[in-house]
């Protein structure tokens, strides 16, 4: 999967340095904001599928001495500066460069210029549309593999350089589409202001990615807790040992796009010694790994846990699993709640 995933950022670089010299050449050349904002559009995707690649080979080092989780953190920093690189390079050159042709006096556009435009977008298109078709392919078949839905899995996915590169395509198309739109428009009717608009416009969208990418990696960056389904399942290996007689709290944090830490406040029965509770711990840890193999990272703390804590455990437990149905493809059915991701892809249903 990690191949695939390299292959899959590997072919939107390619096709962003291709079109990013084409779009670059031919807006300086013909003058149009349109086809400048599009190079600036693509220069960004371009430094930030260098930053994702980056971090797929860091995020794959092992755990040392001063980093005993991992690495798995680094895909969040490097998607975090992807999406900084799409709102300043994208988003706010192509504002800046419309609005300045808006405020300025253009030059006319001739015949010859507006071939070059039309043969540029036209390749563009070709090329940034086989970059999503790729893209696609593998989101379509990781959500069907997770059931969920497509947008309910790019949504939720913690995994950033795939949900990145897919997002990034999307906006690249719907952007030469709009470069497109305001050529014809300019063409037609003479007004530079729909060339200027365009450019606008596509600033505009690559703004909205770049603050919803943003979002969701600073999240995971910060600390988010893994998918439902992955608690779910925690709660339930811990709930179904005989040995384990009330459960004050199960945390759950995302290290990595595919390695999840579990910490829990147990309460076992009074006449256990402690390496039968030892032994308990290890049941639940292998338990909790052979259900969900993306589970790196078990602490279980022995403490005394009153009655009121536990029924509360319990009604979170309820809203969780609540919360995991409802991610659910209703055309699948699945034994369990299946989680957002790869990282929860390996759950079983329970023997």
């Amino acid at each position: 999967m990690a191949d695939e995933t390299r292959g899959t950022v590997l072919v939107a670089l390619l096709a962003n340095v291709g079109v990013g010299i084409a779009k670059g050449v031919g807006g300086v050349v013909t003058g149009s904001s349109a086809l400048l904002a599009e190079a600036a559009h693509s220069v960004a995707d371009t430094l930030n599928e260098a930053f994702l690649l980056l971090s797929l080979s860091r995020a794959d080092r092992p755990a040392d001495r001063t980093h005993p989780f991992g690495y798995g953190k680094e895909r969040f920093f490097w998607s975090l500066l992807a999406a900084v690189g799409i709102f300043v390079s994208g988003a706010l050159f192509s504002i800046a460069e419309g609005v300045h042709s808006l405020t300025s006096e253009a030059e006319e556009t001739s015949t010859q210029h507006f071939v070059v435009i039309y043969a540029i977008l036209g390749v563009s298109i070709l090329l940034e549309g086989g970059s999503l078709l790729k893209a696609l392919r593998q989101v379509v078949r990781e959500a069907a593999s997770a059931r969920r839905r497509i947008l309910t899995y790019v949504v939720r996915s913690p995994d950033p350089t795939v949900k990145t590169v897919a997002s990034e395509d999307s906006i690249a198309v719907l952007g030469v589409l709009v470069a497109l739109a305001g050529t014809i428009a300019h063409q037609v009717t003479g007004s530079n202001v729909w060339d200027a608009l365009s450019s606008i416009v596509i600033g505009a969208l690559l703004g909205v990615v770049a603050v919803l990418l943003g979002r969701d990696t600073k999240e995971l960056l910060i600390g988010e807790a893994a998918d439902p389904a992955v608690r779910v399942e925690a709660v339930r290996v811990l709930t179904s040992e005989a040995a384990v007689v009330r459960v004050q709290e199960v945390l759950t944090m995302q290290l990595g796009p595919h390695n999840v830490l579990v910490a829990g406040r147990v309460q076992f029965a009074e006449e256990l010694t402690a390496g039968e509770i030892e032994a308990v711990c290890t049941r639940a840890e292998e338990e909790m790994r052979r259900r969900v193999p993306s589970i790196t990272q078990v602490f279980l703390d022995p403490s005394a846990v009153s009655v009121s804590a536990d029924a509360a455990a319990r009604e979170r437990l309820a809203d969780t699993e609540r919360e995991a149905a409802g991610l659910l493809d209703p055309d699948s059915v699945p034994a369990l709640p299946q989680p957002r991701t790869r990282t929860g892809r390996g759950l079983r249903a329970q023997p």
